[in-house]
Order: structure tokens, then sequence, then C-alpha cells
């Protein structure tokens, strides 16, 4: 089988597992690949994402490496396994790959953690509001990808409506609420069904007002997804020009701690619904 030539951001994260797995264990790619019965090549095209491996492949490998955690090995192995196309897969080759790896991070994350400073977080905007935020990013887009790249953002909440919802946690800070995209009756509709998300079982809004001192405006906003173990945890940052995601150890410590230390000055989910309101009734 030929090497994909565009691997997901899940592909390569377990990819990437299985180098740091190498690596730990001391070993080289020539020796894994002897292992396997390839070549050096193989080795690569593995760790990059480029070549699936199987369950039992992976088992072999681990056990090789010495890894004497299970339930993190059931976790890779069950990654391998994963085959066939998903919902966002209809939007390959229409829609930036970026957006459907974070259809993908969210839909198999055990819970979701957002901190957004100047919109409300994507998988809550509305169709307007989404258009308005496109519109804003990328003047350019012609209407029929800006339709596309609408209909996929909102897709993506599906995961909150499924009889398992995925938790969700949403951290915004005032400026975020205010901020008009589109019209104050396109912000006013956003911040409506906001108001409805709060009600939801798996979803808490929790607001930061301007007037928190504590709050560090240096903060950036961000998409943490936990993982079945913390080990394969990721944070996502967007930035001006691409999605970047994070999984080192280092960058996911710091992560948690920027979201904890952010979620302790929050208002609490029924002051952040008021605070919601009286902003509605300011617009």
């Amino acid at each position: 089988m030929p090497p994909r030539s565009h691997p997901t951001a899940r592909q390569a994260r377990l990819g990437a597992e299985l180098r740091k797995l190498r690596e730990r264990a001391g070993m080289s790619g020539r020796d894994v690949g002897a292992f396997l019965g390839g070549e050096r090549a193989t080795v690569s095209h593995l760790e990059s994402g480029r070549h699936g491996i199987s369950a039992e492949r992976l088992r072999r490998l681990v056990a090789f490496y010495g890894v004497a955690d299970p339930e993190f090995v059931d976790v890779l192995a069950s990654m391998a396994e994963e085959r066939g196309a998903q919902w966002w897969s209809e939007y390959r080759g229409l829609l930036p790959p970026a957006l459907l790896d974070v259809a993908e991070l969210e839909h198999y994350a055990s819970y979701l953690r957002t901190v957004q400073l100047l919109a409300v977080p994507g998988i809550l905007q509305t169709e307007d509001y989404s258009r308005a935020i496109f519109r804003t990013s990328n003047p350019a887009l012609p209407v029929a990808e800006l339709d596309v790249r609408v209909r996929q953002r909102v897709s993506r909440r599906r995961i909150l409506q499924r009889r398992s919802p995925t938790p969700l946690e949403v951290i915004i800070h005032e400026a975020g609420l205010r901020m008009r995209y589109g019209s104050r009756k396109v912000t006013g509709s956003q911040l409506e069904f906001l108001l409805e998300a709060c009600d939801w079982p798996s979803v808490t809004v929790r607001v930061i007002p301007f007037e928190i001192e504590a709050f560090s405006g240096y903060t950036q906003s961000m998409l943490f997804a936990g993982g079945p173990v913390p080990q394969l945890d990721t944070a996502e940052i967007d930035n001006a020009y691409s999605v970047d995601f994070l999984h080192s150890d280092i960058q996911l410590n710091q992560c948690r701690e920027l979201i904890d230390s952010v979620s302790s000055v929050a208002l609490d989910p029924i002051e952040s619904r008021d605070f919601i309101h009286h902003v509605i009734r300011e617009m």
C-alpha cells in the first residue's frame, strides 16, 4: 500500500506516539525496521502517519519497546484500528485539512475545554455569526467555499447532541461577547444561542468580565481536548495562517496550568448566564 499523501492530525499523532516510545527505548529506526521485517524507511513512514499499522502489530511493537502500561497500549491499538470515513470526510478536498483535523480532534475527545478571548468558540457559533467570522478573516473567500465552511463548522456541534454528549467547558472573555461580527442583530442572535447552550447537559459556559483584574490579557485562546488517557491529551491553538496541535508533555502541562488559572478567576455558570443576559440587554 502506498504511503498516505496527507495523513490526518490523528494519524500523525499515533505515529508521533510510536516515535516517542521508540526513542525512550533507545532504539534506532534500523533496529525497529529489522524487527518489523522491513527497511528503515518503513519506520519513518509509520512514525509520520504516512503508513497505518494493525492493532496486533502495534501491540507486538510496543512490547518490543518494553512498554508496561496496558491502558495506554489499548488506546493506541484502538487508534490503529480506526477505519472508514467519518462525517467530516465529505469535506476533504473542499476545505483546508486543518478544519477537518479540528473536527476529528473534537469527535474523539473525552472532554473539551476552550478559552476564547475575542469570539464565541466555533463549535457554538450560529450560521450567520460563523459566516461573518469567516468573511472577516478571509474577505476573498468565494461564496461557495464560505457556505461549505459554515456548514462544516455547524456540523461540529453534533458531538454535543449525541446520546453521550462530550463534556464541553467554555471560558469566554467579555470582549468575545461584545465584539460585533456581521451586525448587532447577528451578534445578538449568537448570544441568545449561547444562552440556550448553557442549558445543554454537557455544556458549561463561564465568563471573564473586564473588571476581573487577576486575569492576564496575554492569555492565548485555545482548545484543550482530553484523551482517554492523559498521554493523549491535545491542545489546539489557532494562529493567523495555521492551526497548531500541541502534545509534548511540557506543552500540555503549560496549557493545563493556563486553563486552570483562567478558570479560577471566571464567573460561575449562574453568574455567567446573568452576565450574558446583561450584555444582550446593553446591545
